[in-house]
């Protein structure tokens, strides 16, 4: 897998993970009063600064235990 593949891959999983665990303040966010539609792109870049503290090597190491993870579990289906 490429480094770019890797990146790509950690930033998805990263933000899915974080909008699970900041579900419901993401959710107060979105129904403020000043929260317009044209802010999302810039929520979405702001929580996406995160992956920044993850080394390559980091992001290398989780990607491809996530993914063994996803196999295995197919794989008992």
């Amino acid at each position: 897998m490429s480094s770019k593949e890797i990146d790509n891959e950690f930033s998805s999983s990263y933000l899915q993970r974080l909008t699970q665990e900041l579900s419901e303040d993401l959710d107060k966010v979105r129904t403020a009063d000043d929260f317009k539609a044209d802010s999302v792109p810039f929520l979405v870049h702001a929580l996406a600064q995160g992956t920044c503290q993850f080394s390559k090597d980091d992001k290398k190491r989780i990607t491809q235990a996530s993914e063994e993870k996803m196999s295995d579990e197919k794989n008992r289906s």
